[in-house]
């Protein structure tokens, strides 16, 4: 016995598409800038923040492509649709960033003990270029960050270009002024320092969801608390919990009743009570919930309770 909800967001995915293609083109295009400008300069900044928009922009083309298959319907075959996508294209993207944040740390601490030249004048305009294309991608996102991994992936690929590209300023004036060409190399580092605790946190919750674990901020234990203090349920096992994608979790459980609810059509108001405390008492709202109602005869029969 189950919960059935229609949940459709139609336009939040079609607005989500609508912005990933506006910033990967703008991301896409600063990055093709920003190439040329370290050539120019010899910047490991600028290259870095290159290397940094290259897999941005490739991370932002898998999102685009998750955030169009997000839009197919649910079929016989794929009951929940393709809305993991969104989830597999975001763990993608924190994992190509992972590893440009380790290029660029171990790129700039070779450069700090072996400083190249490096054109500060012409850097610094590359680094404005770079943040106003960020700023502008920053403007698009900011609406639709909250949707899903998706989009909170790509909104922290740009912010992490826009720090980059301040940093890549501030070294720029640093090296235009004083000739310190190793803030180049301290700059790098910096980025990658900007680069590689955020990947880590979204590959942390993205492999959450991967794995089934239960969603964070909801504890299974004060569920099962809360379904054992309902009138006439007897027991609860089986509880899962776990997220199909950003927004969506669901649950399922066995639930033991007294025998007579599966004779006197009570078991019906148990299962409309059990569906509206686990989408309305706890902070992550479940409306998607299986529950099986069992008799207490049925508790012999169980063969892996949990």
């Amino acid at each position: 016995m189950g919960s059935g909800h229609d949940h459709t967001h139609g336009g939040d995915a079609a607005g989500n598409r609508g912005r990933l293609v506006v910033v990967f083109a703008i991301t896409f295009a600063v990055m093709v800038a920003e190439i040329v400008g370290a050539v120019l300069t010899g910047s490991l900044a600028l290259l870095a923040d290159a290397g940094h928009m290259f897999t941005d922009s490739a991370g932002l083309l898998i999102a685009l492509i998750a955030a169009s298959l997000a839009l197919k319907p649910a079929t016989l075959k794929r009951t929940w649709g393709y809305k993991r996508a969104e989830i597999v294209a975001a763990a993608g993207q924190a994992a190509l960033l992972l590893g440009v944040g380790g290029f660029v740390i171990v790129e700039g601490i070779r450069r700090l003990f072996e400083p190249p030249a490096v054109v500060g004048s012409t850097m610094l305009w590359f680094g404005i270029i770079g943040l106003a294309g960020n700023a502008i991608g920053l403007l698009v996102l900011a609406s639709g960050r909250h949707h899903n991994f998706n989009m909170k992936a790509a909104f922290l690929e740009v912010l992490n270009d826009a720090l980059g590209s301040v940093a890549v300023i501030a070294a720029a004036v640093i090296i235009a002024f004083t000739g310190w060409t190793r803030a180049d190399a301290v700059v790098s580092l910096l980025i990658g320092a900007l680069i590689i605790p955020r990947t880590l946190k979204l590959l942390r919750d993205t492999t959450d969801v991967l794995m089934e674990n239960v969603p964070r901020g909801l504890d299974l234990a004060k569920v099962r608390e809360h379904i054992l203090a309902l009138p006439h349920v007897i027991d609860v096992h089986d509880l899962h919990a776990s997220l199909v994608a950003s927004g969506t979790p669901v649950l399922s459980a066995h639930v033991t009743v007294k025998d007579k609810c599966m004779r006197d059509g009570h078991s019906a108001t148990i299962l409309a009570d059990l569906q509206r405390c686990v989408a309305e008492h706890f902070d992550v709202s479940i409306e998607h919930s299986t529950f099986q109602i069992e008799p207490a005869a049925h508790r012999d029969q169980e063969s892996l309770p949990h």
